[in-house]
């Protein structure tokens, strides 16, 4: 389990775009916390490891947003809208989750079920309008390696 405090929007789009630059094709990262937590702002962070140009927006309405201009795609998802019902049999997300790019999940506690199970796990706490802790934990061998790899380039002393 990794922990960063963050004091700024800054910060949170640092240590995600640092995420960003070391994900590969086939990870879940699985984004929690209230509404207006910044799982949103983390997105934009991780999307500029990846090299995505383009403004990253909420999907809350869409569902799904695709964005692949980076080194390798970036699915970012909302189950908001679709509440604690949502299936993600029916609606493709097992697509996305094994597809060529990184899947990115606001919400992801109501797929809890259908989710693949290794994945990191990640939880956005308000601490102050500008203060966040950021909380990375493993779910498997990959996501492992993965927060091995973030550790490394991204100390949590920050």
């Amino acid at each position: 389990m990794l922990t960063y405090h963050t004091g700024s929007v800054e910060e949170t789009q640092s240590v995600a775009k640092a995420l960003g630059e070391i994900v590969q094709p086939g990870d879940l990262l699985c984004l929690s916390g209230d509404l207006g937590a910044g799982k949103t702002t983390f997105t934009q962070g991780l999307a500029r490891g990846l090299g995505v140009e383009e403004p990253v927006s909420s999907p809350t309405f869409t569902i799904i947003k695709e964005y692949d201009e980076g080194r390798i795609p970036l699915y970012h998802m909302d189950i908001y809208r679709l509440g604690e019902s949502a299936a993600a049999e029916d609606l493709g997300f097992d697509e996305y989750f094994f597809g060529e790019g990184v899947s990115v999940v606001e919400w992801a506690e109501w797929l809890q079920d259908v989710l693949p199970e290794d994945r990191v796990q990640v939880i956005v706490h308000n601490l102050t309008p500008t203060d966040r802790e950021i909380t990375f934990a493993a779910t498997g061998p990959r996501s492992e390696a993965r927060l091995k790899e973030l550790e490394k380039t991204c100390p949590t002393s920050r």
